[in-house]
């Protein structure tokens, strides 16, 4: 019984963290929208920095939502089979990467758009 309680919690805290992937991507996603349409509109000026962060977030938007869906698929797979299944360094580090980028390029459009 005890075994069963545990996997239970288990596949209850893998599906948090799933939801957790989706929200990410959700509010990137508007970060994308954001940064691309409205912004451009009540700043004025050049739109062309503003469009390509929205890009930039639409990607990472996307991105947290397609690998949140894999991660979920691996997670339930190795619960299954009773194991672990560690987070992939690679999408940990693209993630990162993402995030920085985009922060340092948000940060270099509000420093020279003005």
């Amino acid at each position: 019984m005890e075994s069963e309680d545990a996997t239970r919690r288990t596949r209850l805290a893998s599906e948090r963290t799933y939801l957790a992937w989706i929200r990410s991507g959700l509010t990137a996603l508007a970060v994308a929208l954001a940064a691309g349409r409205l912004v451009p509109e009540l700043a004025g000026g050049a739109a062309w920095p503003y469009e390509l962060l929205g890009v930039g977030y639409g990607v990472l938007g996307i991105g947290f939502v397609v690998y949140g869906l894999r991660r979920q698929v691996a997670v339930e797979d190795a619960i299954a089979r009773g194991e672990w299944a560690p987070l992939d360094r690679s999408a940990s580090l693209g993630f990162a990467l993402g995030g920085v980028v985009l922060g340092l390029a948000t940060i270099a459009v509000i420093v020279f758009s003005g």
